[in-house]
């Protein structure tokens, strides 16, 4: 093509391109760019009143109120078992007996050296009265008599030791002897617990120590029943910090009724010391933390406005929004990341779907 064929040529694309660059007629810049930039989808959730209260969370493991072993007060052979691992059993019951035939013998013989030390009493007092034995004699016998009868109800205490008996209403929890044992005085024989109620001791920082007090209400979740939440209350709450790990006793009383719970369970306590009812809440994931500064997109128009937000309490899945937002607003929950102030919105779903949008963006 010649020079003077190619310059018309090159004029004309030019005044194409300049055309098409103005676009519509009175439309700015700015509204081009929106026309060409799509609505981004997102999910929301609507501001709602409601209640909500603040926790703090921790763990501990279940214990019985009161254990103990029970153990063996006098030496003997084991006769009779009368308690197994996992029986109930009540406060005075009797869990084993021992060979007592030695004992029986020498309560007997107590018994009898008794018995003639009363006869020599009754006779030196008449005597004393008569004046025929001094008072020293007669002291003396006085003495053998209350010796004697000390030695008979210790006879008759050990008699009766050789049946081991439960100190209080519980649960066998251990067996720790056989039939043809032969025992010592203070041996270990059972262990016993008393699992009405259970307790759990949770050591919480001492940041806690104003917020929390005896009476406040507690749930506890155990990992061998994970669908079951168990009520408690905080029981009583140790004033004193451990300086070495900086944390204090609080002691939760577990509920259970049916009797689900079991002394060693890991249990993971929520204490409850503040509710806030009829107050403003929005889900947590609505909420964008940008160098400090908290805020929401709100959606009006199909137009996501960016509000900043002052926040109150916050659990696992909402949190109360003190300023900024009013009861209906609309919030987005998914998608956010993608938002600035004034963009198109598409709402996709509502937060239950969040799943999938979310999987859909990659976020």
């Amino acid at each position: 093509m010649s020079p003077q064929r190619r310059i018309p040529l090159l004029l004309l694309l030019a005044a194409v391109a300049v055309a098409g660059c103005q676009g519509k007629p009175g439309q700015g810049a700015d509204d081009q760019a929106a026309d060409k930039t799509p609505a981004i989808p997102v999910e929301t959730a609507e501001a709602q009143l409601g209640s909500i209260s603040a926790a703090y969370s921790g763990t501990a493991t279940l214990e019985a109120r009161r254990e103990t072993d029970v153990v063996a007060r006098v030496g003997g052979v084991v006769e009779k078992l009368l308690a197994e691992e996992g029986d109930q059993v009540k406060a005075g019951q009797v869990l084993a007996r021992l060979d007592d035939d030695q004992l029986a013998l020498e309560v007997q013989q107590a018994r009898a050296s008794l018995g003639k030390l009363k006869q020599d009493f009754q006779r030196k007092q008449q005597l004393n009265k008569r004046k025929l034995i001094s008072n020293a004699d007669f002291e003396t016998a006085k003495y053998d008599l209350a010796a004697q009868q000390a030695a008979l109800q210790m006879a008759e205490l050990k008699l009766k030791w050789t049946e081991i008996r439960a100190p209080f209403d519980g649960v066998v929890t251990e067996r720790m002897i056989k039939v043809g044992n032969m025992v010592q005085a203070n041996q270990q024989t059972f262990h016993i617990a008393d699992f009405k109620p259970l307790i759990a001791n949770v050591f919480v920082p001492e940041t806690e120590l104003a917020r929390l007090q005896a009476g406040q209400p507690a749930t506890l979740r155990v990992d061998a029943l994970p669908d079951t939440r168990f009520q408690g209350s905080v029981e009583r709450i140790n004033p004193a910090v451990d300086p070495q790990s900086g944390t204090f006793k609080v002691v939760v009383r577990a509920e259970d009724p049916q009797h689900r719970l079991r002394p060693g369970m890991f249990a993971r306590v929520r204490i409850v010391h503040d509710v806030r009812k009829d107050t403003l809440l929005i889900p947590r994931t609505a909420i964008v933390n940008e160098d400090g500064r908290e805020y929401v997109f709100q959606v009006s128009d199909g137009v996501a406005h960016q509000v900043d937000v002052s926040l109150g309490l916050r659990d696992d899945r909402q949190v109360e929004v003190t300023r900024g937002l009013k009861a209906g607003a609309t919030v987005v929950t998914v998608g956010q990341n993608s938002l600035r102030d004034g963009a198109a919105v598409a709402v996709a779903g509502n937060s239950g779907d969040s799943q999938s949008l979310a999987a859909q963006q990659g976020e």
